[in-house]
């Protein structure tokens, strides 16, 4: 190895740990803030902010020095913004569908541009996920029926075969016209999302689990039994894909609410009863199953 490579090797390994050094440094402040945001927004932060804010104005002939006195105005900021946040989250927390009116700018939309928008809170692991969306409309000539105009849900969601049961289509051939049940609507397609973020989730708890969230060191040995790869295998996330260490696969079938109802181990030969009889008992919780890995794999 010449001196250009040993050289090039160096810079590339002090590249790598100023990487790791930044994305550390990273998280070491992220975790700071909400420590912080924690603290100043409790009753105790907010008392004792309060009390120091007051005994420096109670004393206008020795007035704290100007640094003091900014610190204090900015602790008190950030502590209203944390409490409107907080008061912000508990309320998308209690009311997880709200409803909306948006006007549709296209100058020949159906029954004026008048749309009526749904929004769905998502959440995962404690966090906020990006809401999803339905909007309605009225297009049926001298009838108040709904009928979904746009949406922003995932694929998996079963809006279609939703709103085909709870707002059907008027029947202008009829007398008795089928009638529609928005609230049972809205309620049912929350439970869908809900139950769909439940299943994404049991996929990520299962990596988490088995410790793949986490890069594993090079030269590390891996033992056959272990388990190298975690994935979705279906647009549903009802099946999760597992993959050993020595080229074994394998499914996990969840059902709508997210529980276990079946495991399949391929081999090289096919069909692997053994190994599925000795990793499937009688449980349908992701804890019981990443449970049941973890000493398989231990031998």
């Amino acid at each position: 190895m010449d001196v250009a490579e040993e050289t090039m090797g160096e810079a590339e390994q002090l590249d790598e740990e100023i990487a790791a050094l930044k994305e550390k440094v990273a998280a070491v402040q992220k975790q700071l803030k909400i420590e912080t945001s924690t603290i100043i927004s409790s009753e105790p932060g907010q008392k004792l902010i309060k009390s120091t804010t007051s005994s420096a104005a109670a004393r206008p002939s020795r007035p704290p020095p100007p640094p003091s006195q900014r610190a204090q105005a900015k602790l008190l900021s950030q502590a209203e913004r944390q409490q409107a946040h907080i008061q912000q989250c508990f309320y998308r927390i209690c009311t997880p569908v709200t409803t909306f009116k948006v006007r549709d700018p296209d100058p020949n939309a159906v029954d004026g541009g008048h749309v009526l928008g749904l929004r769905f809170e998502a959440m995962s692991r404690g966090q906020f996920l990006q809401p999803y969306y339905v909007m309605l409309n009225r297009p049926y000539l001298d009838s108040a029926h709904l009928r979904v105009h746009r949406h922003t849900l995932p694929p998996a969601i079963p809006l279609a075969g939703l709103a085909a049961r709870h707002l059907p289509p008027p029947k202008p051939e009829t007398d008795n016209p089928l009638k529609q049940d928005l609230d049972r609507f809205v309620r049912t397609l929350r439970r869908e999302v809900a139950r769909y973020h439940n299943r994404m989730g049991v996929s990520a708890d299962l990596r988490r689990g088995l410790g793949l969230h986490v890069a594993k060191e090079e030269g590390q040995d891996v033992n056959p039994n272990d388990i190298v790869e975690v994935g979705i295998a279906d647009i549903e996330a009802k099946q999760i894909r597992l993959t050993w260490a020595d080229e074994r696969s394998g499914r996990l079938v969840m059902d709508d609410d997210g529980k276990v109802v079946k495991l399949v181990v391929y081999g090289n030969q096919g069909r692997d009863w053994e190994t599925t009889k000795e990793l499937y008992g009688n449980h349908d919780r992701i804890e019981d199953v990443v449970q049941q890995l973890q000493e398989y794999a231990a031998g």
